[in-house]
Order: structure tokens, then sequence, then C-alpha cells
């Protein structure tokens, strides 16, 4: 794979996949604007990219629920390098974990705070839909495009407790990847959903079952990303794919 003169935006891009995948694409000679709140570790890590020399690195401290701030992402993209190739939704989380909920005062869902809630609905599902707003101007005009939206098996199984999360990545594995995929498809424009089961970005994620006996290396999530995003996967459109040691497809009771 090669992304001479191709450009990425990789949102959550300071640490875990959002930044792993910014690497490869660097890697792979591309260039990257990489998207997170929190600018003094974003910094460090673009040093780190332009350091080896092969594809370039620009950070832009953006939080993904400010379509201001989107935007100006998108336009530093624009400014910079002069096309947006790939727009990777890596930004999200779990909010009753990233928000530290303490979940014994709060032990069930109508207890915790709605805001709780809004957070994780506006990181999960509105922060990919701002930047699909953004960035599909300028696709447009290229003709030409990719964006990258990252599911989860949750999305599938639901949850009694943490409901915006499903909610949210239900919303991008079925709604807005192939509602992107058709508007965009008199543009040259392709929108795919990669949904990951457990992945060990945290060791807690071994404990999740698979058929496969195993979490996914972080890595192996990329590799799918990439592949879609290089000439071997074009063909691939409005599709939601499952990247999950095949949890999906096993029994209920096993889980």
């Amino acid at each position: 794979m090669d992304f001479t003169n191709k450009t990425a935006i990789s949102t959550g891009a300071a640490s875990g996949m959002g930044l792993l995948f910014a690497q490869n694409f660097a890697d792979l000679y591309g260039n990257v604007v990489m998207c997170d709140i929190n600018e003094e570790v974003l910094n460090e890590k673009v040093k780190e990219i332009n350091a080896k020399g092969k594809g370039k690195a620009v950070g832009v401290v953006c939080d993904v629920r400010d379509y201001n701030q989107v935007c100006a992402a998108r336009d530093k993209a624009v400014t910079e390098f002069g096309s947006i190739d790939v727009m990777a939704n890596f930004a999200g989380g779990y909010a009753l974990r990233m928000l530290k909920v303490d979940t014994q005062q709060y032990p069930e869902f109508p207890d915790v705070p709605i805001e709780v809630f809004d957070w994780g609905l506006d990181v999960n599902l509105k922060g990919p839909f701002y930047f699909a707003h953004a960035v599909l101007s300028q696709m447009r005009e290229q003709k030409s495009g990719l964006i990258i939206n990252i599911g989860s098996i949750s999305g599938a199984e639901g949850s009694s407790f943490g409901m915006e999360y499903p909610t949210a990545k239900a919303g991008l594995m079925y709604g807005l990847t192939k509602s992107i995929a058709q508007y965009g498809s008199k543009h040259g424009i392709r929108c795919v959903c990669v949904s990951p089961g457990p992945v060990l970005t945290r060791e807690a994620m071994a404990n999740m079952k698979t058929l496969m006996g195993r979490a996914a290396e972080p890595q192996e999530i990329i590799d799918l990303c990439l592949f879609i995003a290089s000439d071997k996967g074009q063909f691939i459109n409005g599709e939601n794919i499952m990247i999950d040691g095949g949890r999906n497809a096993a029994p209920r009771w096993c889980r």
C-alpha cells in the first residue's frame, strides 16, 4: 500500500486506534491531520511521526462535539495538503467509563445523569456526523473521498445500562454509513463502517468472549481500515464490516 499524496484526517489521534491509524498512514507516505483534545500529547505524537521522514503530520486541537472546531480541522487539512482523501472517525468512548461515573451511586440506566449520556451521544454519533457534513463539501469538489466510521459489536448487541454507546454505534453502522454512501455515489465518495468486537486497547477487553477465544490486537483493526482506503479496497462501499472474532455469530448463551 502506498498513500503518497493522499491525506487523511484521524480523530482521537493522540492515543489508541486513532493514533495507530495516523502512524500507519504516514508510514505508508500519506499526510495526516491528527485531531484530539489533548494538545500536549497530540503535539508530541505529531513530532514523532514527522521525525520519521515518511508522511507528514499536522495536529489540530479539536473537540468533535463543536462543529466550528470540526470545520477548522477540515480547513487545516485543505490548506496544508490540498485534499481530504480519507476521513477516519476514531474519537469515541463509553461515557460511563470516560467520565468516571460512580456506578454504585448510579446503579441503573434511569439513575445516571442525562448529561453523561449527552456526552456519549455527542462524541460517538454527532462527532462523526459533524465531520461527515464538514468534509463532504471538499470531497464533492474533489469528486473522490472515503469516510471510515468506527462502529462496535455493542451496536449489534445493545446494553441495559450504558445505552448511549450502542445507540450511537448502531446509528453509525446502519444509518449514517449507508446514507453517506448513497449521497456520495454520484460524487465518487465512499463510506464504510468498521465495527470491532473486543480490542486490546484495554486489558479488560480480553474478558469478552469470541469464537476465536481472544480479543483483537489494535493493528488488526487498522489493517482492515488501511485495506479499505487502499487501491485494493475500492469496491467496498456502504457496508458495515464486523471484525469481532466471530462474537456476533456466537450463540447468545456463549456470551
